[in-house]
């Protein structure tokens, strides 16, 4: 966390307009008859990059070097505590407190500890908060099971929604398992982002700070846990739209319109992390067949967005990209942009672009027992097995630590008739070798529309705790509104479920779009 960008003093202090209560000689928590005398000076801040309402900085200037702990008290006891231990040992400390609650009297503590681990008092600093935003959700928790679900606090992409309709900027925000909201962010007045659209949204990088694409700016930008923008990229030539990710290597794969081409959506970029060249452009207008219409849809004109990429994971495995095309399936790629696999019905394939035939890269369903199935209804997609379905205009492709594929089937027009108001998440194995593929695992299914979500949409494995996050963003069931659902994968047991419900879903429909399970401070 000590990553996290210092606030200069002049901010600060203009920004210090919270209540600052010490404990003194009383020293209350801390260790008895210890004094509190080292610190020379302390200073607070609330909100100090102006973008981030629940947040505040901590200022500390002391005699001696010390080291931290910080605890935010939760308004549900110990359990809505935010407690996070600073490695950093010195005698002047920037001390960044995530977790606050709006429009309440949040209770902080530090307790200091010297170089030998010594426990030397603990200080209380009373923070008022202003009142959420009006555009925030309200957020029901139908369940949660303290004792299993992933440690954490819940990160929702909101799509957001400002008065007279226009969604943006995006605000994403962090609650906890009692449904309050414990951190967002708020672009509004800010000049780089104030039309803020970051369409799937933001993720964590390795280092620990967020990143996200923007579609407005067409930049890829990165932050901390502040809202403070720590760098950018540009991408020349190309416009932002979807996901961007973060390969091992540090550079980031991205989703991208090309400038003055007559098709939207359907270019992959690398970029150069270090320089921000592009070092890679794969043309799927070349790779796939673009005037493929098996699948239609009312959201888009298919002869300019025919391909719609919305999600792009890169495999190390073999250096390759899965890329998720809504109106088409998904695609395994080379870095060469050439065709390793076709997930989707066997319908309407021809020629690519540059001239291989696709019928040869379309995979063979079997079922449980791993034998082909033939009936060719199945495999065009008309009609389902009862081991198989295909995915549709699917989202979030997730490579599984054993290989296997996991992705959002959003289930619009289901064996093209949209008679299947459901979606899933699902789990594929795929055989490169035998070009076959096999279902191995489900959820969503069962719950019918009340889970369905026919745009947007995450799902996310937690291989630790083999959990699965899944997690429908703009269902129309009985008013509008998004889930986030924990999933027991052995199970099927659900061990965390919160309805999001916003004032004005944007775009009339849209609560979120992906959502993780995180640590407020970076681990």
């Amino acid at each position: 966390m000590e990553n996290l960008n210092l606030i200069k003093l002049s901010l600060f202090i203009a920004a210090a307009t919270i209540l600052i209560t010490g404990c003194g000689d009383d020293n209350p928590g801390g260790v008895p008859g210890s004094s509190l005398d080292f610190i020379i000076s302390d200073n607070a801040a609330l909100n100090p990059s102006d973008v981030a309402p629940l947040t505040a900085l901590i200022q500390i200037e002391t005699e001696e070097p010390v080291r931290v702990r910080l605890r935010v008290l939760g308004k549900n006891g110990s359990a809505s505590d935010v407690i996070h231990e600073f490695e950093q040992v010195d005698t002047t400390l920037e001390i960044p407190v995530l977790g606050l609650y709006a429009n309440f009297e949040n209770e902080v503590e530090l307790t200091f500890f010297d170089d030998t681990g010594s426990d030397l008092g603990t200080k209380s600093y009373t923070i008022q908060t202003t009142a959420l935003l009006a555009d925030l959700p309200e957020i029901e928790i139908d369940v949660a099971n303290e004792n299993r679900m992933a440690e954490g606090f819940t990160f929702a992409n909101y799509f957001g929604h400002r008065e007279g309709g226009n969604p943006t900027p995006q605000r994403a925000f962090i609650f906890d398992r009692f449904g309050d909201i414990r951190w967002y962010l708020n672009y509004a007045g800010d000049s780089d982002l104030n039309n803020l659209f970051y369409d799937n949204g933001m993720e964590r990088l390795a280092n620990g700070n967020l990143f996200f694409g923007d579609r407005s700016s067409q930049k890829i930008y990165e932050i901390d846990m502040f809202g403070e923008i720590l760098n950018s990229w540009e991408m020349p030539g190309y416009g932002f739209h979807h996901d961007v990710i973060e390969k091992p290597d540090g550079d980031f794969i991205a989703t991208v319109n090309k400038f003055g081409e007559s098709t939207v959506e359907d270019y992959i970029i690398e970029i150069d992390r270090n320089n921000g060249a592009i070092i890679n452009e794969w043309d799927l207008n070349l790779s796939l067949d673009n005037t493929r219409r098996a699948w239609e849809t009312n959201l888009a004109d298919l002869n300019v967005d025919w391909f719609h990429a919305n999600a792009v994971s890169y495999d190390p495995a073999d250096n390759t990209i899965i890329v998720s095309g809504r109106t088409q399936g998904t695609v395994k790629l080379t870095e060469n942009n050439e065709v390793v696999w076709i997930l989707a019905p066997h319908k309407e394939w021809d020629t690519a672009g540059n001239g291989e035939d696709l019928n040869q890269f379309l995979l063979q369903p079997l079922d449980s027992d791993s034998q082909p199935i033939t009936d060719e209804s199945v495999k065009s997609g008309d009609v389902n097995h009862p081991d198989f379905e295909w995915s549709w205009y699917q989202h979030a492709t997730n490579i599984l630590p054993d290989g296997n594929l996991m992705l959002f089937d959003n289930g619009e027009n289901r064996n093209f008739s949209g008679t299947g108001t459901y979606s899933r998440a699902v789990e594929y194995e795929i055989d490169e070798e035998n070009m076959t593929i096999r279902q191995v695992w489900q959820y969503g299914k069962e719950r019918g529309p009340e889970t369905y979500s026919r745009i947007v949409s995450d799902v996310d494995f937690f291989p630790v705790e083999n959990h699965v996050f899944f997690t429908p963003g703009a269902v129309s069931f009985n008013g509008d509104y998004g889930k986030v659902i924990e999933i027991d994968y052995d199970s099927g047991d659900v061990l965390f479920e919160a309805t999001i419900r916003p004032p004005v879903p944007a775009f009339g429909l849209i609560t979120l779009h992906r959502s993780e399970r995180m640590s407020l401070y970076p681990e």
